[in-house]
């Protein structure tokens, strides 16, 4: 009989690879859900048949009667709160799996925490956009005991994700150094395009032609950032697709980890004060692709590009 599986946490993320988890997951009983807003949660239960998912009223609820949980949530703090929550009663041989993007330093005093209860622990964060959540073609990232990494596997590749960086046996640490690392790439990509697209504009290369190499050259990731800022996407959600909160937590845990080791990481200095000024203009519904609307402001355009 398949395990019965807990998920904390229906963001942008967590609502697709759940998802996937119920249509491909192979599961003998319902999912079991969990989210502070728990009306996302019923919504979330009613797109499904009757008998696919269940709503929990709390955590500790979820976690006695489940064996393997996971959560994907939003910050250091709401992940530490979850897990204190989780491991009040008892969950010797359970096993969590911890997909959220916090500093490394924070997976591995939760997962000390875990262990010291009985229970295992898998870090493994995911790249990718809701987009490709939605579609099952995130890329796992998976850090712990070999033999917990494999009890993890049967719900990344082929059901969450399309690929997996398997660092079985290797420090929890290292899946959110990874991950930490591998953002500020995404957010380097976003600001070259924003910084672009601005210039083409003001010299009267226009935006087309950026879009038009992006597309022939920088295919993948670029091109629908590309097409967000031409389309004005930036600033029109009212839900957006990466909050700006949640992109300059990223930004701080890469800043936090690279001075560790003594290295100034410019690019990604330059994109977190281009979220400030996202974050001042747009508040908590601003999104990363909103730095294309601080760059135009900066160069002394309106911040909305009005398309």
């Amino acid at each position: 009989m398949a395990p019965t599986l807990f998920w904390i946490g229906l963001g942008n993320m967590g609502r697709g690879m759940t998802r996937n988890i119920v249509e491909k997951g192979n599961l003998d009983s319902p999912l079991l859900v969990y989210n502070r807003s728990t009306k996302r949660a019923i919504d979330f239960r009613n797109s499904f048949p009757e008998g696919k998912v269940e709503v929990v009223e709390s955590i500790a609820d979820g976690v006695s009667r489940a064996d393997v949980i996971f959560s994907c949530i939003a910050d250091d703090d709401a992940v530490q709160a979850a897990y204190k929550a989780a491991l009040e009663g008892e969950v010797k041989g359970k096993l969590f799996i911890e997909s959220s993007t916090i500093h490394p330093d924070t997976t591995e005093a939760i997962a000390k925490q875990v262990i010291a209860k009985g229970a295992e622990f898998v870090a493994a964060p995911v790249f990718g956009a809701p987009a490709m959540a939605d579609a099952g073609q995130l890329v796992g990232v998976l850090a712990g005991p070999r033999s917990s990494v494999a009890r993890a596997k049967p719900w990344f590749t082929g059901v969450t994700s399309r690929a997996d960086i398997d660092l079985s046996d290797e420090p929890y640490s290292k899946a959110l150094t990874l991950k930490v690392l591998g953002n500020t790439f995404i957010l380097n990509m976003i600001e070259q395009l924003a910084e672009a697209h601005v210039v083409a504009e003001k010299t009267g290369l226009g935006t087309d032609a950026i879009h038009g190499f992006v597309e022939a050259v920088f295919p993948g990731p670029y091109v629908p950032y590309s097409n967000r800022m031409r389309s004005g996407d930036y600033y029109k959600r009212e839900e957006p697709l990466f909050a700006v909160d949640l992109a300059r937590k990223d930004a701080r845990h890469a800043l936090s980890l690279a001075r560790s080791v003594g290295v100034r990481l410019h690019n990604v200095e330059a994109g977190d004060a281009h979220l400030a000024v996202v974050k001042e203009h747009a508040g908590p519904s601003g999104d990363i692709a909103g730095i294309y609307g601080a760059v135009r402001k900066e160069a002394g355009l309106e911040f909305e590009n009005h398309a």
